[in-house]
């Protein structure tokens, strides 16, 4: 299959899951995708499964630990050496960890993965995405009703409670989202949060994350759960309808705007949130990086 109408997408956490569904969806109908993921051998197997399902041969593998920053900025090089356009960059990798661990960078790693990999990659990726407008950013986010401590984001006051951190990680993709949405007004790059609900899903499996209780759960009642194929359908709509083209800064779940949790509808935190992500993923000291306002 030829890419038929020119579109790039890039996905991170694409090698199974909701990710992987995602990818399917994208290559199915068109779409130059690009598939990030962590292990090379997983990587290839997804990219050759899709490639056979779908009989469309423009699928790039990028291999890259999202929780180490030099990783990062290494596939965003390598992905703008391969891609002269980016229509659309679906941030959807996630993962939950049962003990508090560092990454590389000294940052505890469900903040690093699920919330300062979309940040930094989104910002080395955002010229292209611009050049490339009208182009969409979808961040893949979890409904929990919860607060950031922003006086501990790194967990070192407080005991590490796996869901909690989980949780507040994730709520940063709602903060990240409504102020970058601020930020590219205008620019032709829309930006909105999706939580494609609940579904069948190996979160944090491969970080230790699914012990013996969650497993019977899976075992008891898992066969009720959608699918990752059924879940994708809400993050597609994000990503691909037309009726989404102009709409950014929204929190969606089925097609339908979310209520979102209290702290994040203020701006305030929002771009208390972000000051601290620049500082932390060495932004700050990068001005042109930060050159995503209209103001």
């Amino acid at each position: 299959m030829s890419t038929s109408h020119g579109k790039t997408a890039l996905v991170t956490g694409a090698n199974s899951g909701l990710g992987k569904a995602i990818a399917h969806a994208l290559a199915s109908t068109g779409w130059r995708v690009g598939l990030v993921a962590r292990h090379r051998a997983r990587g290839e197997a997804a990219v050759a499964e899709i490639q056979t399902s779908t009989d469309n041969a423009d699928l790039h593998l990028f291999v890259a630990d999202l929780a180490d920053q030099s990783a990062l900025r290494a596939l965003a090089e390598q992905v703008l050496e391969r891609f002269d356009r980016v229509h659309l960059l679906v941030n959807n990798a996630g993962t939950a960890f049962p003990a508090r661990r560092l990454s590389p960078d000294g940052i505890e790693c469900a903040l690093a993965v699920n919330h300062l990999a979309p940040f930094l990659l989104t910002h080395l990726l955002l010229e292209r995405l611009q050049s490339s407008a009208p182009a969409r950013i979808v961040n893949v986010g979890t409904r929990i009703d919860t607060v950031m401590d922003f006086t501990d984001l790194n967990w070192e006051r407080r005991p590490y409670r796996m869901m909690q951190a989980y949780g507040q990680s994730k709520l940063g993709n709602l903060h990240f989202t409504f102020e970058l949405a601020r930020r590219l007004q205008g620019s032709g790059v829309t930006v909105n949060c999706v939580f494609p609900g609940v579904f069948k899903s190996n979160l944090g499996g491969t970080d230790g994350a699914q012990g013996l209780f969650w497993k019977l759960v899976s075992v008891l009642v898992g066969w009720a759960l959608p699918t990752a194929d059924q879940a994708a359908r809400r993050v597609l709509h994000v990503a691909t309808a037309p009726e989404v083209d102009d709409v950014s800064g929204r929190y969606f779940g089925d097609r339908k705007t979310l209520k979102a949790p209290p702290q994040v509808l203020n701006p305030a935190a929002n771009r208390r949130l972000w000051e601290i992500s620049e500082t932390l993923t060495g932004l700050s000291e990068d001005a042109s990086a930060l050159d995503v306002s209209n103001a």
